[in-house]
């Protein structure tokens, strides 16, 4: 496996890859301007600017056609899934080094994430998407408006929802198929 399939996904498309890598290094670009901006000391600028690169970069990866196939290929359970959400310690690390994100924000963002996660795997087949994006955008309050967070990492905490909650733990949507008669559309 090569360094794209490994940051990507295997197989991935000319245009996967550059919408990736795209994401990536813009959203990399604008969380270092506000981290400048916001007069953060080198190592936490750095730190924020490589969580930036993963989170604008995964979101739209987690969202192609090649990452789909490949994170919800048979085998996957929602033990993988899980783990994968579970594994983004990022919160803790930003608690760590950057003055005014709170241990408490930290725990509300990962707590948050995982509890959206947990809901979304434990939902039926059918619910999944619908569960995923009530998920996100009832975790939007706690992430957005129960905690407080240094504005120039104002970003964070919903694009992680979104990466996670929306783009990863969401399979391919299955082709359109018209109602059949089983209630309203």
């Amino acid at each position: 496996m090569n360094l794209i399939d490994r940051m990507i996904a295997p197989n991935a498309t000319r245009a996967e890859v550059v919408a990736g890598f795209g994401a990536a290094f813009a959203g990399a670009a604008v969380a270092l301007l506000l981290a400048l901006l916001g007069s953060l000391p080198a190592l936490p600028a750095t730190v924020v600017t490589v969580i930036a690169f993963d989170l604008y970069g995964g979101a739209v990866v987690n969202a192609t056609s090649a990452a789909k196939r490949h994170y919800h290929r048979p085998g996957r359970t929602a033990g993988h899934h899980l783990t994968f959400v579970a594994l983004h310690l990022q919160p803790f690390l930003l608690a760590w080094l950057v003055a005014g994100f709170s241990w408490s924000a930290a725990v509300v963002v990962y707590g948050t994430t995982l509890a959206g996660a947990v809901a979304v795997t434990l939902a039926p087949a059918a619910l999944r998407r619908p569960v995923a994006f009530a998920a996100t955008a009832f975790g939007l309050i706690p992430v957005t408006g129960l905690i407080s967070v240094p504005p120039e990492l104002a970003w964070f905490a919903p694009l992680l929802l979104i990466k996670l909650l929306l783009a990863h733990l969401l399979p391919e949507q299955a082709t359109y198929e018209p109602n059949e008669g089983n209630g309203p559309a």
